[in-house]
Parts: C-alpha cells; sequence; structure tokens
C-alpha cells in the first residue's frame, strides 16, 4: 500500500513515516503542497495523509482543489486545529478522516487501517500468484496456506513483483519503489533480496522460478 505524507514539520514528518514504513506501508513525503500536487499527479496513492499547516498554501484548499479535479483517493487530515467546526469544515471539503494534533501513533495506524478496509470494499485487499496470497490489510503472506515471515523490505519487494506481473521491472524502477533516494546504483542490493524471495517461494515447485532474470535490464514475475 502506498501512502503519501504531506507534512512539513520535521519532527512529525519522520515520526509518522519511520512508523508507518516499520509496518510495512510504501510511504512518499512531501513538505509543502506543490510537492504534493505534483506527486500526485505523477503516481497512484492508496491513501494521503494530510497536513493543513503547509508553508506555500492551506490544506483546506489543496484538498477542495484535489476534490474538484477528480483526485478520490482517501484522504486522513492531521491538523492542529482541533474545533468541531474545524473537523466539519474538513469532512465536508472532502477528508474521509480527521485526527487533531497532538495524536499517538498507534491510533494513526488505526485510522489508516480503517480507512483501507473501507477502501477495500471497493479494491481488492489481497494478491494472489502461483499459490501466494498477499493480504494487504494484514500485511500478511501465505505460500500454500503456510505463513511465511519477511521482512519490511522483502513484503515491498514481493508487492511490487505482484502488482506488475508480467511486466519487465528495471533496477532503476525497483530501487526507487523499494528504497528511493536512499538506493545506490552500484551495489547488488536488489539481487539479494530477489534472492531471499526465491528461496521463499521457489522450494518445492518443480515449473520455473517465480522471478524471471531479464539480463542486461531487470527482473520480471511471469504471468
Amino acid at each position: 500500500m502506498k501512502i503519501l505524507l504531506v507534512e512539513d514539520d520535521q519532527k512529525i514528518g519522520r515520526f509518522v513515516e519511520k512508523g508507518l514504513r516499520e509496518n510495512s506501508y510504501t510511504v512518499i513525503w512531501r513538505r509543502t503542497a506543490r510537492e504534493a500536487s505534483d506527486s500526485l499527479s505523477e503516481s497512484g496513492f492508496d491513501l494521503i495523509i494530510l497536513d493543513l499547516g503547509l508553508p506555500d498554501g492551506d490544506g483546506i484548499e489543496l484538498l477542495r482543489t484535489w476534490r474538484n479535479s477528480r483526485f478520490d483517493e482517501p484522504v486522513l487530515i492531521l491538523s492542529a486545529r482541533g474545533s468541531v467546526d474545524d473537523r466539519i469544515q474538513g469532512l465536508n471539503i472532502g477528508a474521509d478522516d480527521y485526527l487533531p494534533k497532538p495524536f499517538s501513533f498507534e491510533e494513526l495506524l488505526a485510522r489508516v487501517r480503517s480507512l483501507f478496509r473501507r477502501k477495500g470494499t471497493a479494491k481488492k485487499t489481497s494478491l494472489e500468484h502461483r499459490g501466494i496470497v498477499m493480504d494487504l490489510l494484514s500485511h500478511s503472506v501465505t505460500f500454500h496456506g503456510e505463513p511465511v515471515e519477511l521482512t519490511n523490505r522483502e513484503y515491498s519487494l514481493l508487492e511490487l513483483f505482484l502488482s506488475n506481473r508480467g511486466r519487465t521491472l528495471t533496477r532503476t524502477q525497483i530501487g526507487e519503489k523499494i528504497w528511493e533516494a536512499h538506493y545506490d546504483m552500484q551495489t547488488n542490493l536488489i539481487d539479494v533480496y530477489v534472492r531471499k524471495l526465491r528461496q521463499h517461494f521457489d522450494q518445492g515447485t518443480d515449473g520455473p522460478s517465480i522471478i524471471k532474470t531479464v539480463r542486461m535490464v531487470g527482473y520480471v514475475m511471469p504471468q
């Protein structure tokens, strides 16, 4: 699941980003209204967490613009404006939930999961392929009915392949999606993690590997 976090406060942003990543969510953190709008127009997201007090614009007006432009991603507002009127305004503009600051991460996570469950009534909540079942809400994986323990990176990489079956993913695409700016293209980190996934899911099967190497390009999970 991919989340757009829009928060200019460095401390809160790092706190939320770290917690969500530790729960296997992919997080893109943007600090201004402009950066957020650019990211939203360039890539799809499953959820937006939006602070209202941004340095280059008001979050309420930003949300209004998004809704008028037919962006329908669920939006969770974070704001120091916690009055009943403020909450009503945010919800009427198009927010799906409203969490006043200060807040606990446990409550934020519970609200994020709740929004994903609501969205799940209209969107697929699991990915399945060759005996693998990935539950996108509980962040659990089974293989032929048996639980598989994955690290956060392994989970994110598996989700990327399952979501793009039949499509060749370049090393650059994988690095940018999973490690973002922290990935060094000179390392063999992707190969190491692909090998780990193969160890998890190729054992006991007579068919081809679950992930195929595309020489000089990257990898593909065959249909």
